[in-house]
C-alpha cells in the first residue's frame, strides 16, 4: 500500500516554483505584446489603404492630371498602392535604384507612358516630351541621311548611262547596240567588262572603229548588189 501511495504522489505534477511562474508570466507578456503589435500593423495597413483609395479616387476625378508621382515608400506600402491602383483601373510602376528610394507613379489608362518615358524614369531622369520629340526627329533624319548616302554610293558604283541612246545620233542604232554590248556589265569585275579592263582605247576610238566597220559593211553590201545587177 505504501508503495502504491508513493507511486501516485510521484506521478502528480509538482506545484510550480517561483522561477517557473516568472517564466510563464514573461511568456504571456511577450505573446500579448506580439498580438498588440500585429493588431497595430494591421490597423496601419488598413488606414494606409483607405488613404490611398481616397487619393487614387481624387486623382481619377481630376481631369487636369495625367500621372501622379508618390514619395519613396516601403515595400509593403508600394504593394498596397499597386493593388489599389489596379482595382481602380490605373497603370502603376515602381522606379528607383535603392530600396529606400523606390517610389510609385500612377498613370491614367488613356495617358499610358511610352517605352522612352519609362526608360527615362528608370535612368532617374525627368521626362521632357519636347526633348524626346527632338531626339526622335534627329534619329529619323540621321536614318534618312544614311539611306540616301547608301543609295548614292550604289549609283556611283554602277553608272546608269545608256550608251546606245547617248551615241545613237552619231553612229546609228545598230552600231550603238554593238557599243552597248561591248560595255555590258560583267559581274565578276563589277560594272566594267573584263575585256574593257585590258582595252586601253578611249570610247571615241572605239566608236570610230565601229563606224569604220559599219561603212565597210555598207560598201561590201553595195558592191555585192552591183555585182548581182
Amino acid at each position: 500500500m505504501a508503495d502504491l501511495l508513493g507511486s501516485i504522489l510521484n506521478s502528480m505534477e509538482k506545484p510550480p516554483t517561483v522561477g517557473d511562474q516568472e517564466s510563464r508570466r514573461k511568456a504571456r507578456e511577450q505573446a500579448a505584446r506580439l498580438k498588440k503589435m500585429e493588431e497595430h500593423e494591421k490597423r496601419k495597413k488598413a488606414e494606409f489603404r483607405k488613404k490611398m483609395e481616397k487619393e487614387v479616387s481624387d486623382f481619377i476625378q481630376d481631369s487636369t492630371q495625367q500621372k501622379r508621382k508618390y514619395s519613396p515608400m516601403g515595400k509593403i506600402e508600394r504593394s498596397i498602392l499597386h493593388d489599389v491602383s489596379e482595382v481602380a483601373g490605373l497603370t502603376s510602376f515602381s522606379f528607383g535604384e535603392e530600396e529606400e528610394s523606390r517610389y510609385v507613379m500612377l498613370f491614367k489608362k488613356e495617358f499610358a507612358p511610352s517605352d522612352e518615358e519609362l526608360e527615362a524614369y528608370r535612368k532617374g531622369e525627368e521626362w521632357d516630351p519636347k526633348l524626346a520629340e527632338q531626339r526622335r526627329r534627329l534619329k529619323e533624319q540621321a536614318a534618312l541621311e544614311e539611306t540616301a548616302s547608301s543609295q548614292t554610293k550604289k549609283t556611283e558604283l554602277c553608272p546608269t548611262t545608256n550608251y546606245r541612246d547617248k551615241y545613237s545620233h552619231l553612229i546609228g542604232t545598230s552600231a550603238a547596240k554593238d557599243a552597248a554590248h561591248t560595255l555590258e556589265a560583267n559581274r565578276a569585275y563589277g560594272c566594267v567588262p573584263t575585256a574593257n579592263k585590258r582595252d586601253t582605247r578611249s570610247i571615241e576610238e572605239a566608236m570610230n572603229e565601229i563606224r569604220a566597220k559599219k561603212r565597210q559593211k555598207q560598201e561590201d553590201d553595195s558592191g555585192a548588189t552591183s555585182s548581182s545587177s
